[in-house]
C-alpha cells in the first residue's frame, strides 16, 4: 500500500495493519498517522519526517476486516 492509500483507508474507518495484527495504523487527536503496537501501546510515525517514506515496506501494510 502507498502512504496515500493507508491514510485514506484509516480516514475511512478501515483497520490498517503493518506486518501483523499486532501493529495497527492509527490517526491521533493531532492528526498524526502512527503505527501503534497493540501489545504495549508504543507508537512510531507512519512515515519518516519527509511525510512520504514509510516506516516499513509498502507490501507489509494491509487492511483487515477483523
Amino acid at each position: 500500500m502507498t502512504t496515500t492509500e493507508i491514510k485514506q483507508a484509516v480516514d475511512n474507518g478501515q483497520k490498517v495493519y503493518w506486518a501483523s495484527l499486532l501493529y495497527r495504523v492509527i490517526k491521533d487527536s493531532k492528526g498524526q498517522y502512527l503505527i501503534n503496537c497493540t501489545a504495549n501501546g508504543s507508537c512510531i510515525g507512519l512515515t519518516w519526517l519527509d511525510g512520504e517514506t514509510l516506516n516499513g515496506k509498502p507490501e507489509q501494510f494491509f487492511i483487515s476486516e477483523s
